[in-house]
């Protein structure tokens, strides 16, 4: 445990959520449906969080679906449940955004449909972009060398810390 740099607590993961969610409403104020699409394992329990925190702030229907790739080969993905995403409006949520990779093969399914709106969503985000994708909602962005790994820590359905390594 001591090599581990703890660069979130469960209290301040959870503050950012909290705000995150708030940012997520005033976006999208007026919007009838939210799909939250959480990559899974991690991305899914942050999708869940947040979708909590939502239900407080957003006046529309939230939706929480899980998206599974192999995020070092991320040819095959599927979604459960399988639902319509034409005209909708989704944000697509992961733990870490490193070089933005997953978050542009996630977004192939996604694109197979004619969503309204795709936003992002990231607890953490790294300053290595190799792909172009921009996050819309930061809970902590973090400066790193590459040889750096920024790991989100969950037990259960909750948030329970970052670290670094």
């Amino acid at each position: 445990m001591a090599d581990k740099k703890y660069i979130l607590s469960k209290e301040t993961a959870e503050k950012k959520l909290r705000r995150m969610a708030l940012e997520v409403a005033e976006r999208n104020y007026g919007e009838q449906q939210l799909i939250l699409v959480g990559i899974k394992e991690n991305g899914s329990i942050i999708a869940n969080k947040v979708s909590k925190f939502l239900k407080d702030v957003f006046k529309g229907e939230v939706i929480v679906v899980t998206l599974s790739l192999d995020k070092k080969h991320p040819a095959a993905i599927t979604i459960e449940p399988c639902i319509d995403f034409n005209d909708k409006v989704i944000l697509l949520i992961d733990d870490v955004a490193n070089s933005g990779k997953t978050m542009l093969y996630a977004l192939k399914p996604l694109l197979e449909s004619y969503p309204k709106k795709i936003q992002t969503l990231a607890l953490l985000e790294r300053t290595h972009k190799s792909f172009p994708i921009d996050v819309d909602y930061v809970g902590l962005s973090i400066s790193t060398t590459l040889d750096e790994h920024i790991f989100v820590e969950v037990e259960g359905a909750e948030v329970v810390g970052a670290w670094m390594q």
